[in-house]
């Protein structure tokens, strides 16, 4: 018997580093690379990343609602993010790299929505929380080389979590037990 699965897209920065997060929760059957948000029809990586496609990098997340609820990949993605920067992420600066929410449906949108609002007001950061909550487009898989970037590059990908700055802002900001 087929189940009922659901997606949730989610553009935070780099997508390299959005995978992993979303990647080793239960009830996620994949977590795909790729682009969206923007107008240009199957766009490459060279093409968003010059910032004129209105594309963002994000990851496409599969996963089982009856095992994982899409408010936890909301929680988990406020914590792989600086909601706070609306002009990229970390060391990557531009339109392509804005923090996103891209809701599929108005259950999506509201829960989206109610987490920000709910964010701004725990006081977790003196700035205003930034991240964009729109509804979702057409998502275009990324190029095979980008997909499950932290398995194929373990050691580049996690030079680069820690030079891009993300995972001391992490560290800092979200003071996790256990490295994402």
């Amino acid at each position: 018997m087929a189940k009922d699965y659901e997606k949730a897209i989610f553009a935070g920065g780099c997508f390299w580093c959005m995978v992993k997060p979303f990647d080793t929760q239960p009830g996620i059957l994949a977590v795909v690379s790729g682009y969206t948000g923007g107008d240009v029809s199957n766009p490459t990586y060279e093409q968003v990343t010059t910032g004129t496609t209105g594309h963002t990098e994000a990851v496409e997340i599969t996963y089982d609602p009856s095992i994982i609820s899409y408010e936890q990949l909301v929680d988990i993605y406020w914590q792989q993010t600086d909601p706070t920067d609306e002009f990229g992420q970390f060391a990557d600066r531009g339109d392509s790299y804005r923090p996103v929410i891209y809701y599929n449906n108005e259950q999506q949108k509201e829960i989206a929505e109610k987490s920000k609002e709910k964010l701004q007001k725990s006081g977790r950061f003196d700035k205003q929380i930034v991240t964009q909550i729109e509804p979702a487009k057409t998502f275009y898989p990324a190029e095979d080389y980008h997909q499950d970037y932290y398995k194929k590059n373990s050691l580049h990908y996690n030079m680069y979590r820690e030079g891009s700055g993300r995972a001391r802002f992490i560290r800092k900001n979200w003071k996790t037990n256990k490295e994402d």
